[in-house]
């Protein structure tokens, strides 16, 4: 098997199982491997650390799957890692009423750039590194033969994938796939886009967390920020909301989420759509002197990598005390970060920055992660991408 031997010094993450390597920490390679190929990885007196998927032209260089020297990694070690991943979600979903889940999330499932979306009685496939394009038939294979799904379809657009030179292919694996799909989720049902729609089709991230918000909504106005396809418009409204405005950019969007409140029948006369952008719409409502009882903030990636941190801590700072003077006394906020950059400590920080400059006392009733489908290692913390807090806000 070919060989990629670190620096000294270097070998230590890999010996507390962290799955990435990045590539400042290769000293030479043996044998020319191909992109996606499995290689063996060694410190600097060739002893062995693990088996690995290689992607010459990523900064991750080395996507750890195996650390033991005596196993294979061929078609049946992916078979069963893909068992496993299955397995684990029959234990996770017992008792909630869904028929969508993540199957598989890349490194949190042993199988790094690798994700498998399950949406009702269809399975949406990402390939989003080198080594995942490689082993990714073998998985969709597994999963069609466990699940027997009406179709898998790939997802092959996505922009990590230009960053390890693969091309963007989407189609059909297995079956003749639809575009359009409706999903059960707590009891309610939600439209999806496979072929368009953000991620795979859906943010199934926040399914737990939609369920949740339901019970500080009842009789309330309701302000949803960058509502999407409006689930959480959709949950508020559910639970009794006296009306719910939702804030959004796209026109497509809003008008997704007006198809959403009519699939589950809900009053459409309480749902306020408004097309702007969030910064200056919330701006604007301060200036009318709109006040609400709920506002929702569930913005995109604000720091997709590093360099972007501090322009990130300000946007987060920004909408969350313009959030935090809109809301009447003893209002709720819901607040989330969806980067992997900032932890959820730096996150907490950032909104006593915002109560502080807002002159509000903000008291912190819940702590919100991604659902349980998007498992992180110990080994992996950065897998802990999303976080939020539910929060009391009071003048001071």
């Amino acid at each position: 098997m070919k060989r990629v031997w670190l620096k000294k010094g270097r070998e230590k993450s890999v010996k507390i199982r962290h799955p990435w390597v990045f590539s400042g920490a290769v000293k030479r390679i043996e044998g020319s491997p191909e992109p996606g190929d499995t290689v063996m990885v060694v410190d600097h007196d060739s002893e062995f650390l693990s088996y690995a998927q290689y992607s010459p032209l990523s900064q991750i260089a080395l996507r750890n799957i195996e650390y033991d020297y005596n196993k294979i990694t061929d078609d049946a070690f992916w078979a069963e890692r893909t068992d496993a991943a299955l397995e684990q979600r029959k234990i996770l979903y017992k008792e909630y009423d869904t028929d969508s889940v993540r199957l598989i999330f890349g490194e949190g499932d042993s199988m790094p750039g690798l994700i498998a979306d399950m949406y009702g009685s269809c399975i949406v496939i990402q390939a989003l590194s080198a080594g995942a394009e490689k082993a990714k038939n073998i998985v969709a294979a597994r999963l069609n033969e466990s699940l027997k799904p009406d179709f898998i379809y790939e997802r092959g657009d996505s922009e990590m994938r230009k960053l390890e030179g693969l091309p963007e292919v989407s189609g059909a694996l297995y079956g003749q796939a639809k575009r359009y799909i409706v999903i059960r989720e707590n009891s309610l049902s939600f439209n999806v886009d496979i072929e368009a729609g953000h991620k795979t089709g859906y943010y199934l991230d926040q399914k737990l967390n939609r369920r949740l918000i339901r019970k500080y909504c009842e009789g309330k106005d309701v302000l949803d920020c960058f509502s999407y396809t409006g689930s959480f418009s959709v949950n508020s409204l559910f639970a009794g909301a006296d009306k719910v405005t939702r804030l959004e950019s796209s026109a497509d969007a809003l008008d997704s989420g007006r198809k959403n409140i009519n699939l589950n029948r809900l009053d459409f006369e309480k749902d306020e759509p408004i097309d702007g952008d969030v910064f200056m719409t919330l701006r604007k409502f301060r200036d009318q002197g709109r006040s609400f009882g709920v506002v929702i903030l569930d913005p995109p990636k604000f720091a997709p990598a590093k360099r972007n941190l501090q322009a990130a801590w300000a946007a987060y700072k920004d909408i969350n005390l313009l959030a935090m003077k809109l809301l009447a006394p003893g209002g709720i906020l819901i607040t989330f970060s969806c980067s992997g950059n900032i932890s959820q400590e730096e996150f907490q920080n950032v909104l006593a920055w915002a109560a502080t400059d807002a002159g509000r006392n903000v008291t912190i009733l819940e702590r919100l992660y991604q659902s349980p489908d998007h498992p992180v290692t110990l080994s992996f913390p950065e897998a802990l991408y999303l976080k939020g807090f539910i929060c009391r806000v009071d003048p001071l």
